[in-house]
């Protein structure tokens, strides 16, 4: 009885963790430049002491699925998407570089360039500081330019230039922060060739319906193990009864 009980115990409890990765997926359908995960299961024997002839479930996050989401005009200044493949580099709360498509820029009281939720967008010598300006305007190629304030309509000033990068998705992966990083803990070099385009947003990837689909999917099978777990024990009951009566 133990088997069945032990297997439906552990798919249970993994048909949980992969709800929470779906339920953040959903949760994250609204926000600017996400990326979903994906998730999935896995069957292994348990190893120890003698022959392995227990398995447990698994759940996993093999990936990130890095296809861009759809891009829709803004107008705002400080607004920015990425035309086709690329990132913009970041700096992490723990001071590492890291990688985002979230484009929501702002301001910082202090004059730092910073996303949406709040990590300093990095230019050629780190995080960029904006002086105080009566217009800025973000190039395509993420040339920084303002306006200064007093200065005629027509004087303008290049103040940095945004870090862009462009690595193959086989040497990226997601960290538990949503931050995107090199694999091999380094840093990547900036690219010419990824443009931007201004007063733009890039929506998040996620496919509602689809993401609703599979709750309701891991919900059932929740059920299923739960009522697998009844069973097991429903079993074990009726074994121990016939015992008695044997004896």
């Amino acid at each position: 009885m133990d088997r069945s009980l032990f297997i439906s115990m552990s798919g249970a409890k993994e048909t949980l963790l992969a709800q929470a990765i779906v339920t953040s997926n959903l949760a994250n359908a609204d926000t600017v430049g996400f990326k979903a995960d994906f998730e999935q299961f896995r069957s292994l024997p348990v190893f120890g002491p003698g022959y392995p002839s227990r398995v447990y479930a698994l759940t996993e996050r093999p990936a990130t699925e890095f296809n861009s989401g759809s891009i829709h005009t803004t107008g705002r200044e400080l607004d920015i998407a990425i035309d086709g493949e690329g990132w913009l580099a970041v700096q992490a709360p723990d001071g590492s570089e890291a990688y985002t498509r979230r484009g929501d820029l702002q301001l910082s009281p202090q004059g730092l360039l910073q996303t949406g939720d709040g990590l300093a967008v990095l230019g050629q010598n780190g995080p960029i500081a904006i002086p105080p300006a009566q217009k800025l305007e973000i190039a395509p190629d993420g040339t920084i330019s303002i306006v200064p304030l007093g200065a005629k309509p027509d004087v303008s000033a290049v103040i940095d230039r945004i870090k862009l990068v462009r690595p193959s998705p086989e040497q990226l992966e997601k960290g538990q922060d949503g931050l995107i990083r090199l694999k091999n803990g380094g840093t990547a070099n900036a690219d010419a060739s990824v443009a931007l385009i201004p007063g733009a947003l890039e929506n998040s990837n996620v496919n509602s319906v689809q993401a609703l689909v599979e709750m309701i999917e891991l919900a059932r099978r929740f059920e299923l193990q739960i009522q697998m777990m009844k069973t097991a024990e429903e079993d074990s009951q009726a074994s121990s009864k016939l015992l008695r009566i044997g004896g």
